[in-house]
């Protein structure tokens, strides 16, 4: 990765509602200090970034210039600063605010592709259990 990038997100570029956040990203990117990695694309390898394929699916992963790899809502995060809204970001890092985003991308994440119509005969429903709480 290039020093040029404060960021690296790695997406679904299958996912309808993921498509849509990244192409916002994208316009919003005017400093170009975002890089966008499609796992989706056949040439992509998931060894390049040291994570299995179902760990990329089952959450979002990004990866700051160092080699250290973030997940989740922290993703969002950076995403976010990177293209000017640090005063939002720093809004979901109040303790309060901060579990309920957790909880709300737990709950998307885990429901994903049912949610986008992208199940097939392995997804199964996922109920809130105690470990989405933690």
């Amino acid at each position: 990765m290039t020093s040029d990038h404060a960021f690296e997100v790695f997406y679904d570029g299958d996912c309808p509602l993921c498509m849509r956040e990244i192409r916002m990203l994208k316009r919003l990117d005017r400093a170009r200090r975002i890089r966008f990695t499609n796992i989706a694309e056949p040439s992509f390898d998931p060894a390049f970034v040291g994570q299995t394929w179902s760990a990329l699916m089952e959450r979002i992963h990004g990866r700051l210039p160092d080699g250290t790899m973030v997940e989740g809502v922290e993703v969002f995060r950076r995403l976010y600063a990177a293209v000017g809204f640090e005063r939002l970001v720093r809004l979901t890092r109040l303790p309060g605010i901060s579990a309920l985003l957790e909880l709300a991308y737990r709950l998307f994440a885990r429901n994903r592709l049912r949610l986008t119509g992208r199940c097939d005969a392995s997804c199964q429903p996922r109920r809130l259990d105690e470990s989405m709480l933690h």
